[in-house]
């Protein structure tokens, strides 16, 4: 008789592959275009995931790459022969046409899937739409945070995304962009489906203004005090976020977003309705020094300008006149009137 053994936990291999079967199917092979500090704040975060990352960007990121355990290739061509099933487009606003361009696409799988994650959307969305062939997919995502921002946790943090060109009748093309969308998704970020479009129409008056905003505060070097309120350090935190993007990324916010022009031109009238509003303040407390509504009209006139403006100055600091220079006021409008009272009859009065 010839006994073969059985392996008892053959339901449990079976189990066991397939698990890993289903793992391996939500591991991506993810490539990153331009390794600067965005992108290596994604990277890092995909592969905690369990991702496979590769990377390529014209400076030399060797070091870095290593101690983050990403592929690092100098060269597009090595970088597009590893065929990543994802290209994520890190590069900055203003390069994003050079480096496409220069990418060799053609060494990519036909079915790559292409993910924008510029700061602005329809110029990235024509622009992959115009380079890319037909059977590509292209999916444009905003982060919409960045190092500083998501330093921590990207829970609650805003994520938006457009499903611009995705393979519907290959079943595995669609389950790779689910797959990458879960990866946002299971960080804890806020998922925001809208349009390209929509999206520079909300950011112009949101991203763009805030930049603008704060490097506006920047130039003005502010420096925090002993008896900071809330809201100046609210706006030291924002002096401080904007100050760490470069200049090359909120110039791109404006050149490449068509709402942004609009946006600074609201901005600029906000601006000098609120000069507007405080000089039509200060002139009325002028008219009424020089004005005052129960004064009779007499036949001198009204007091040296000399002296109202003092007036007023004195009305704003809240303090009144050092009396040297009051008495000195008084004589030129004593002065002033003599003369004025000898040249002209009584019955001739000023017309204000």
């Amino acid at each position: 008789m010839r006994v073969q053994a059985i392996d008892a936990a053959q339901p449990f291999d079976f189990e066991f592959k397939a698990k890993n079967q289903q793992q391996a199917q939500r591991q991506l092979k993810i490539g990153v275009l331009g390794f600067g500090n965005f992108g290596q704040f994604l990277a890092e975060r995909f592969v905690a995931r369990g991702h496979r990352v590769l990377a390529t960007s014209r400076s030399d990121y060797h070091a870095i790459a290593r101690k983050l355990n990403v592929e690092f290739f100098q060269d597009p061509n090595d970088f597009c022969e590893e065929h990543p099933d994802v290209v994520v487009l890190a590069t900055s606003i203003l390069s994003a046409e050079r480096v496409l361009s220069t990418l060799p696409i053609q060494r990519l799988k036909r079915s790559t899937l292409f993910v924008d994650v510029l700061s602005v959307k329809v110029f990235p969305k024509q622009l992959l739409l115009s380079v890319l062939p037909p059977e590509v997919d292209i999916l444009c995502t905003h982060p919409m945070f960045g190092p500083d921002s998501g330093k921590a946790s990207w829970q609650g943090l805003n994520f938006m995304y457009e499903r611009v060109r995705i393979g519907t009748q290959d079943a595995r093309r669609v389950q790779r962009c689910e797959t990458l969308l879960s990866f946002f998704r299971e960080e804890g970020c806020r998922m925001v489906e809208i349009t390209c479009e929509e999206h520079d129409r909300q950011a112009a008056s949101t991203q763009f203004v805030t930049h603008t905003v704060g490097r506006m505060l920047g130039a003005m070097e502010l420096q925090s005090t002993d008896i900071n309120t809330r809201g100046f350090e609210s706006l030291l935190d924002l002096v401080n976020n904007t100050a760490n993007d470069s200049f090359e990324l909120y110039y791109g916010l404006f050149l490449y977003n068509q709402n942004a022009t609009e946006e600074l031109e609201r901005l600029e009238q906000g601006f000098e309705q609120v000069k507007k509003q405080l000089f039509g303040r200060l002139h009325d407390i002028a008219r009424a020094q020089i004005f005052p509504s129960h004064m009779s009209p007499v036949p001198n006139p009204p007091a040296s300008p000399i002296r109202a403006s003092n007036q007023i100055a004195a009305t704003s600091n809240g303090s009144s006149f050092d009396k040297s220079h009051s008495s000195a006021s008084a004589a030129m409008t004593s002065t002033s009137t003599s003369s004025a009272s000898e040249s002209r009859p009584d019955s001739e009065h000023v017309r204000l």
